[in-house]
């Protein structure tokens, strides 16, 4: 099977694309294009995969640039390829021929892009890292390298959707302590939870900071389990673990 990429408009004509699960050599629960060296899946099948999502990109592997996630919102700017995967959520780069690449399974997925200036970034952003400013730290530090909050598109890859996002009274009471605003997020859901819209909030976080353009793509990873890797519905099925799908940027 090969390779499904979904690409955004908005980041055209760079080389970018959120893969989906379909086309790599993993199997069993990781069935699929399983990007995840944090998983426990067979180390060589994930480098298999990242290896046809290098090529997808046009990149050698070691080009294909990845950091050790930790819901943080620490960006960092690389101009060459990393000796080690530091820990960090997203990257930027104005160098050519480096692709940036970012590691979800719910949380999201997202790329930016100034084509004007030749600077690009991708980012980690679950709830955690979302609040914490991870998505304004990559516009920040994609700035240093000259590029212009006007200028910049930033696309929402396949994350977790509202309907499938059910939180208890007290994650939502972390939001509302940080914006009382922050409430338009949320709905309600089952007895005593709510459900939270983390692209519609990731959306709020990047106009806010400026960007030319915001979207998400509107693919939700738990529900479609044929497309996409869910940490949530591995959760809700008590299974042992769960695939990563991988998205990138570059220039």
């Amino acid at each position: 099977m090969t390779l499904e990429i979904l690409t955004a408009d908005s980041l055209a004509p760079l080389r970018h694309g959120f893969f989906t699960r379909r086309g790599g050599a993993s199997s069993g629960i990781f069935a699929g294009l399983n990007c995840g060296l944090g998983s426990s899946d067979q180390q060589e099948i994930v480098c298999i995969n990242r290896a046809r999502v290098a090529g997808a990109m046009q990149v050698a592997p070691e080009h294909l640039l990845t950091v050790h996630q930790v819901h943080s919102a620490t960006a960092l700017p690389v101009d060459a390829p990393l000796e080690n995967r530091p820990q960090a959520d997203a990257l930027v780069t104005a160098t050519p021929g480096l692709a940036l690449a970012i590691l979800t399974a719910d949380c999201q997925p997202v790329l930016f892009a100034d084509a004007k200036a030749g600077v690009v970034g991708a980012a980690h952003a679950g709830w955690r890292g979302a609040l914490d400013g991870v998505l304004e730290a990559t516009v920040a530090a994609m700035e240093t390298l000259g590029a212009r909050r006007a200028n910049i598109a930033a696309v929402i890859g396949p994350s977790i959707s509202q309907a499938a996002y059910e939180v208890s009274a007290e994650f939502m009471d972390a939001f509302l302590a940080d914006d009382a605003g922050n409430a338009r997020f949320f709905t309600q859901g089952a007895p005593g939870k709510m459900l939270f819209d983390l692209p519609a909030f990731g959306i709020e976080r990047l106009q806010r900071a400026g960007v030319g353009r915001a979207e998400w793509t509107r693919h939700c990873t738990y529900a479609d389990e044929d497309r996409f890797y869910s940490y949530r519905r591995t959760t809700h099925r008590g299974e042992a673990d769960y695939g990563r799908q991988i998205a990138a940027i570059r220039l």
